[in-house]
C-alpha cells in the first residue's frame, strides 16, 4: 500500500473509531501518526513530532488559563453584567454584537484566531449565564471573524491579494472582502434562526432545561433557581442588571491584562497564546489568590484531541496525500468541475490545517485554467477564499478549538461532536454554495 493511501485510510479509521468508542481522538491521532508515519512513510519520531501544533497548544492553554484567572476573581462576571446592561436586556442581540465586533477586529487587521481568542471566552461565558445556545454563540463569533477577514488591510485579504498578484491574475479586493462578509453573514442568519437565537429572550424566562443540538443542554432558569412569572419580568430584570459596583484591584488589573492582550496581539501582531500566557503569569504573581485552581480550568482533553489530530495531519502532508489528491483534481479537463473540486479540497484540508497555507496552495493550482478565461478570476478567487475559511468552525481549527475549550455548562466531548457535525455540514455545503454563487454566474 502506498504512503498516500495508508495515511488517508488511517484518517478514516481515526474518525470511525473515535465516533464509535469512548476514546479521545487525539490519543488515536498520536498513535496512528507514529504507526503509519514509521511503517509507511518512513518518518522518525522527531519528524512526526515536528507536526505537533506548538502554536495552537500555547494558544489554547494560555487563553483558557488567563480566562480561568479572570473567572476566579470575578472579572468575567463583572464584564458579563456590563454587557447585559449595554444591550438593555435584549439577549437575542448579543450573538450579533459578538458577530460584528469579531468582524470589525479582523477587518482592521487582526488575525482571525486572535479575535476569536479574545471574544469567544467572554461570549461563551455570557451564553452560559443567560441561557444562549453555546453552539450558536460560538459559531457567530467565528463567522464574524471570518466575515471581516478579507478586507484589503486584513491578514487573509493581504495574503490572498498578494498570491493573486504574483500569479499575474486580475484581482478585485473589494469584491473579495464583500463576498466573504456577505457569505458569512447569510450563514450566520440561517444559524441564528435554526438554533433558536431569536427565541433567546423568551426562553431565558423559562424554568426548564432546553436542549440545543446533540448533547448540548443548559439550565435556563433565572438566577438563584427562581422562575420569572412573565417574560416581561425577566426582561425587566435583565435591563436593570448593572456591574456589581466598581471592579476591585484584582479585577482592574485583570481587565488591564485583557486590554494588553488585545492591543499586543491585534495592533502589534504578537502571538496571542504567548501574550496570554505572559499576562496570566503576571496576574498569578501579583494576585495569587485569583489564580488558585485556574490551571485546572485549562481544557486538557480538548488540547489532547486537537494536538493529536493535527500531528496526524502533519504525517498526512509529509506522505504527500494532500498533493496527490490536489494534483489529480487539477489534471482534469473540465474547468467548472476543477473549480468545484478545488473549492472542496480547500474546504476539507483547511478544516484541519492553516487556512492561510491552504489559500497559498489552492490559488496557484487554479492558475492554469483561470488563464484560459473559461472561469472568471475574481469569482473563483472569492470561492476559494470563502471555501477555505468558512470551515474554520471545525473543532480541529484554532477558532473551533477555542470555542470548544471555552464552552461552559456542557459536556465537552458531546459539544465537540456537535460542533463537528455542524462543521461537517459546512464542509459539505459551503464549497458547493460558494461555487454556485461566485463561479457559476461568471461561466454562464
Amino acid at each position: 500500500m502506498s504512503a498516500q493511501l495508508a495515511t488517508i485510510l488511517g484518517l478514516g479509521v481515526m474518525f470511525v473509531v473515535a465516533t464509535a468508542l469512548p476514546i479521545n481522538m487525539g490519543a488515536l491521532g498520536f498513535a496512528l501518526a507514529f504507526l503509519i508515519g514509521t511503517v509507511f512513510v518512513g518518518m522518525g519520531a522527531n519528524d512526526i513530532l515536528g507536526g505537533f501544533p506548538g502554536d495552537l497548544f500555547v494558544t489554547l492553554v494560555g487563553i483558557t488559563y488567563l480566562f480561568g484567572i479572570a473567572q476566579n476573581n470575578g472579572t468575567i462576571d463583572w464584564l458579563v453584567q456590563a454587557c447585559v446592561r449595554g444591550v438593555r436586556g435584549r439577549i437575542a442581540a448579543i450573538p450579533w454584537v459578538m458577530f460584528f465586533v469579531a468582524a470589525l477586529l479582523t477587518a482592521i487587521g487582526a488575525v482571525s484566531p486572535a479575535a476569536v481568542a479574545i471574544i469567544a471566552p467572554i461570549a461563551l461565558r455570557f451564553a452560559a449565564q443567560y441561557a444562549i445556545n453555546p453552539l450558536l454563540m460560538g459559531i457567530m463569533v467565528i463567522h464574524g471573524a471570518q466575515g471581516g477577514g478579507f478586507s484589503p488591510i486584513s491578514i487573509y485579504g493581504g495574503i490572498t491579494n498578494q498570491v493573486v498578484e504574483r500569479a499575474g491574475l486580475p484581482g478585485d479586493e473589494i469584491t473579495l472582502f464583500l463576498a466573504s462578509l456577505i457569505f458569512n453573514l447569510l450563514i450566520a442568519i440561517v444559524a441564528f434562526f435554526a438554533l433558536g437565537g431569536h427565541r433567546s429572550t423568551s426562553v431565558a424566562a423559562g424554568g426548564s432545561a432546553e436542549t440545543f443540538g446533540p448533547g448540548v443542554s443548559v439550565d435556563i432558569r433565572g438566577h438563584g433557581g427562581h422562575e420569572a412569572a412573565d417574560p416581561r419580568d425577566r426582561e425587566r430584570e435583565l435591563r436593570e442588571v448593572q456591574p456589581s459596583g466598581r471592579p476591585d484591584t484584582e479585577q482592574t488589573l485583570t481587565m488591564l491584562g485583557l486590554a494588553m492582550l488585545a492591543i499586543l496581539s491585534l495592533a502589534f501582531s504578537l502571538n496571542v497564546g504567548l501574550v496570554a500566557m505572559c499576562v496570566a503569569v503576571v496576574l498569578a504573581l501579583v494576585c495569587p489568590r485569583g489564580q488558585k485552581g485556574a490551571i485546572d480550568k485549562v481544557a486538557w482533553p480538548t488540547v489532547l484531541l486537537i494536538a493529536g489530530v493535527i500531528t496526524y495531519v502533519g504525517v498526512l502532508q509529509e506522505a504527500g496525500a494532500i498533493d496527490y489528491v490536489a494534483n489529480g483534481v487539477a489534471s482534469l479537463a473540465v474547468p467548472l468541475l476543477v473549480a468545484l473540486l478545488l473549492c472542496y479540497i480547500g474546504g476539507i484540508v483547511s478544516a484541519f490545517a492553516s487556512s492561510v497555507g491552504v489559500l497559498g496552495a489552492t490559488i496557484p493550482l487554479a492558475v492554469p485554467f483561470l488563464l484560459t478565461g473559461e472561469v472568471g478570476t475574481p469569482g473563483m478567487i472569492a470561492a476559494l477564499a470563502v471555501s477555505s475559511t468558512i470551515v474554520d468552525v471545525s473543532p480541529f481549527s484554532t477558532n473551533g478549538a477555542l470555542v470548544v475549550a471555552n464552552a461552559q455548562n456542557v459536556d465537552k466531548e458531546r459539544f465537540f461532536r456537535t460542533l463537528l457535525i455542524y462543521s461537517g455540514l459546512v464542509v459539505a455545503a459551503g464549497p458547493l454554495l460558494a461555487w454556485i454563487v461566485f463561479v457559476l454566474p461568471g461561466w454562464l
